[in-house]
């Protein structure tokens, strides 16, 4: 009985009017060198031709008289009588259909890497253009290199050029055409599983597997999973290369600070050392006179050195504009401050300069 209705259902659907943009599915009866004809049963005779044919020539190269395909209806009735069809652009489609089900689903496909920018590496899908973003790479994967120099991570992203890797659809766009993808995906689940084991304040061991110009990357636990410990977690002192901190293969202690909901792990050094600002107030209190090197300008002012670790900040309003502190202030030369404010538990000195 099922059999008989969905039949019956199927008659149905086969004797409503053909649409324009509608998929319809018919059967190969003659095959010409610039034209294709299909028997669409009581909808009529189809025709694949003109640019049509020619944008799905390498498609229909192969087909035989009785074979079926599916096309989509672009004009119900041309001159000739004709129904007029596009394979290219029902594939297309069916093949958007088919990704949005991969992607509801949460499939894992392979996909073949057809090239590289400094971005992420270039694939296709189902013969659609897609991304695999650097940030979407897996940790095995991505381009650890130190100082973050665009040509370097480039080369390395060259590298995946011909390789097949295994991923998950991030992001469908089929109005404007994109796909991106993302390789650590298919390991989030397996993650977060693991990071089970572990929460925010924990210790653990690990080796440096990757320095880079925002910190260094590390692998832990006997899962060898791998987190991110940031330039600002690496030590109390004012950084510029985490590579003055750590090195790859060292082996070493850290504090666990975050764990995110996507399975993304940071983690600290500088938690595990003694924090030097503990009991600066009974070394420096509110305008003393002291003495600072020059380590660094940003827009908001000058950063002075006064400890192996501990730094504080002049305010460019100080000088009224940051070409005039840059006139007065050298990098790397001393100088004359007073402590305008000072602040342990923040972590924060201000200064104001002493005419000299």
């Amino acid at each position: 009985m099922p059999d008989i209705m969905k039949k019956l259902i199927d008659q149905k659907e086969a004797l409503k009017p053909p649409k324009v943009g509608q998929i319809a599915q018919g059967k190969v009866i003659n095959v010409g060198r610039a034209a294709i004809f299909l028997d669409l049963g009581a909808q009529g005779t189809g025709i694949i031709y003109g640019k049509e044919f020619y944008e799905a020539k390498d498609s229909l190269r192969n087909l035989n008289i009785g074979d079926s395909i599916s096309a989509k209806i672009v004009e119900l009735e041309n001159e000739d009588g004709y129904i007029e069809l596009s394979l290219s652009k029902a594939n297309k489609e069916l093949a958007w259909k088919e990704l949005k089900r991969i992607k509801e689903e949460e499939e894992i496909i392979k996909v073949k890497i057809q090239g590289a920018n400094k971005g992420g590496l270039l694939a296709k899908v189902s013969g659609i253009p897609a991304f695999l973003p650097v940030s979407q790479l897996s940790p095995e994967h991505y381009p650890k290199v130190e100082g973050g120099n665009g040509q370097k991570i480039l080369e390395k992203l060259q590298e995946f050029v011909g390789q097949e890797l295994e991923v998950k659809l991030f992001s469908l766009d089929m109005k404007e055409e994109n796909i991106i993808l993302s390789e650590k995906a298919k390991e989030a689940e397996k993650t977060k599983e693991q990071l089970k084991n572990y929460k925010v304040g924990d210790i653990v061991k690990g080796e440096i597997t990757g320095v880079v110009d925002f910190g260094a990357f590390i692998k832990f636990g006997k899962e060898e999973l791998e987190g991110l410990i940031h330039i600002s977690e690496l030590d109390w002192q004012l950084i510029e290369n985490p590579s003055e901190i750590v090195k790859v293969g060292d082996k070493t202690k850290a504090k666990i600070v975050d764990i995110s909901e996507d399975g993304k792990v940071s983690l600290s050094l500088k938690a595990l050392k003694k924090d030097p600002w503990q009991g600066i107030e009974k070394k420096f209190k509110k305008g003393d006179i002291i003495e600072g090197k020059i380590t660094k300008f940003n827009p908001f002012g000058a950063f002075i050195q006064i400890t192996a670790k501990v730094q504080g900040l002049c305010h460019v309003s100080e000088f009224g504009s940051r070409k005039k502190m840059e006139e007065v202030l050298k990098i790397g030369k001393k100088h004359k401050f007073e402590i305008s404010s000072i602040e342990p538990e923040e972590h924060r000195m201000t200064l104001k300069p002493v005419e000299e």
